[in-house]
């Protein structure tokens, strides 16, 4: 048995609930203008973490050593909160002090 196995089912769904779908969302926010146009500057520094967060969890899942697919997926995790804390908290400060 994997002793990462819970640490990797925590990845994948940090990966898609707090990356990918909030991502997607401020994108489709910023495309169809709904935001203040500052909020697109957000994308310009959410995107490459997220990137990096996905890189490290993918990483994390193919590693053969627990101790170090353990830190990919700890280090890929982090990545992804810090993604989704400057586009999500970036957006809603944005759009509290716009209107």
């Amino acid at each position: 048995m994997d002793p990462t196995r819970s640490l990797k089912w925590y990845a994948g769904l940090a990966a898609v609930f707090f990356g990918i779908l909030p991502t997607t969302m401020v994108a489709l926010l910023v495309a169809t203008g709904k935001t203040p146009n500052s909020v697109g500057l957000l994308l310009i520094g959410g995107v490459p973490l997220l990137l990096v967060g996905l890189t490290n969890v993918v990483q994390g899942f193919l590693a053969p050593d627990p101790e170090r697919a353990a830190q990919l997926l700890r280090r890929g995790m982090a990545f992804i909160a810090g993604a989704d804390v400057l586009l999500l908290g970036g957006n809603a400060l944005l759009r509290a002090t716009a209107g």
